[in-house]
């Protein structure tokens, strides 16, 4: 079953939905939201995010990364 997470105007994200809106495993949220890298609050034990801190993240990455969406890896050196 799919979650609707536009169904409200500020609703507050899980974990998981913010995992499926960026693609990625849930484990890798846990993680950069537990570095402070990703935008996000605790209510009680649960992590907790907000679509609009995300979308801005997510921009934020986009410039920081020259607009490609890639990062040249950890030891790696870009062609010339």
């Amino acid at each position: 079953m799919a979650s609707n997470m536009s169904a409200s105007p500020n609703p507050a994200w899980t974990v998981r939905q913010v995992a499926e809106y960026l693609s990625v495993n849930e484990r890798t949220v846990y993680r950069i939201a537990e570095r402070g890298e990703l935008p996000a609050f605790k209510v009680g034990d649960a992590w907790r995010f907000r679509r609009e801190d995300i979308d801005a993240w997510i921009e934020q990455q986009q410039r920081e990364r020259g607009s490609t969406g890639t990062a040249p890896r950890k030891g790696t050196r870009s062609k010339p």
